[in-house]
């Protein structure tokens, strides 16, 4: 085992999650992630903590939405109610081997299950807000992975420890250092009542009046680096063109372009997978509205991988995601979906209640 893994469990149990004794964190991921699942297991267990481990085979999300039938699309057991109502954290390790499984379903099975399955979100939600339950996101270096962001899988892997600063001698002390640098950021923009983005094809404003910026750490993502709100649901107005490619469940759409008149999405276009955005929109009546808005911070991802838990990252980029807000940001809008559209700001200028505060993908505050 490469012994950066073990320091990756390390960071993801006692920096990401800060996990005490006793307490109960549920694993999950492929097969293909076993090293760093294994690694974790051995780490929770070092801190005294309560592991579990539940893996998915390969395909098992196709072989769902290709049989299962409306009542399976939406039902919940009382196991999943029972594990989101008392796991104290939860460690997701991307990881498949064919992330393209699900461009061919019938992508309204997809909208049925992600509205019914926000029983669940609501409940992990709620439980984050009072302090109950955290959860981090990190991706393995599989073939797939490596190969949908155009690198060998010895380059994605030293791309992965990169980010995920696993390189450094002390990767705790590295991410503390990125959230210093982060919080004076997060300080100005606490107090900024309204942004206007302009860029190519884009002069979109909305209002963050009154909701808290989140500092990204490595507390959720590993690797992270950016910085969050939830807009006022009501107040994005204008147009924006995407111009990275924005991925969901494994299906790429292309050039996306959206209008917005008093927070809603009133026009959906794109160059490739239009009728797939649509219906994703459609998925229930919050997915229409923005649920988040934000500053991708980490220099050190400079490339599109076509996975967003790095893409949102990028520096000079920002991105937002129509769907569920952040309850601790102080939004409201409830929706089974969440996606991210990214866009490139190296041209783009931001501007904080008039004032220019962002210029070609750089802060000037």
């Amino acid at each position: 085992m490469d012994p950066r893994i073990k320091k990756w469990a390390h960071l993801l149990v006692n920096y990401s999650l800060g996990i005490k004794e006793k307490e109960t964190v549920l694993i999950r991921g492929t097969p293909n992630c076993q090293p760093l699942i294994k690694a974790c297991f051995e780490e929770l267990l070092k801190v005294g903590a309560y592991p579990m481990v539940r893996l998915s085979f390969e395909g098992q999300s196709y072989t769902f939405y290709k049989l299962a039938k409306d009542h399976q699309l939406t039902y919940i057991s009382e196991i999943e109610r029972t594990t989101a109502k008392t796991i104290n954290g939860l460690i997701s390790i991307i990881g498949e081997s064919n992330t393209k499984e699900l461009t061919n379903v019938n992508h309204e099975k997809i909208a049925k299950f992600r509205a019914a399955y926000r029983e669940i979100r609501d409940i992990l939600d709620e439980r984050e807000l009072k302090g109950e339950f955290r959860w981090v996101l990190t991706a393995y270096p599989t073939h797939s992975l490596a190969q949908d962001a155009e690198m060998s899988t010895e380059e994605f892997e030293e791309f992965v420890f990169e980010a995920c600063g696993l390189n450094k001698e002390d990767p705790i002390q590295y991410w503390k250092g990125v959230a210093e640098r982060q919080q004076r950021i997060v300080d100005y923009l606490n107090n900024v009542k309204e942004l206007r983005f302009v860029g190519k094809e884009t002069d979109v404003t909305l209002r963050v009046e009154g909701r808290k910026w989140i500092n990204c750490k490595g507390e959720r993502n590993m690797p992270d680096g950016e910085v969050f709100t939830s807009p006022i649901e009501n107040s994005a107005n204008g147009y924006i063109y995407f111009d990275f490619p924005a991925v969901y469940s494994g299906v790429e759409v292309i050039g996306v372009r959206l209008r917005f008149e008093n927070g809603k999405i009133v026009e959906a276009k794109a160059e490739k997978g239009e009728t797939f955005l649509n219906k994703l929109l459609d998925t229930d009546q919050g997915s229409r509205y923005l649920g988040e808005v934000a500053f991708g911070t980490n220099e050190g991802i400079n490339r599109f991988t076509k996975d967003i838990l790095f893409d949102e990252k990028i520096g000079g980029t920002i991105h937002m995601a129509a769907g569920a807000s952040y309850p601790e940001t102080g939004g409201k809008n409830k929706s089974g979906l969440h996606w991210d559209f990214i866009k490139n700001m190296k041209d783009g200028e931001v501007f904080a209640d008039g004032k220019l505060i962002y210029k070609n993908g750089k802060f000037v505050i």
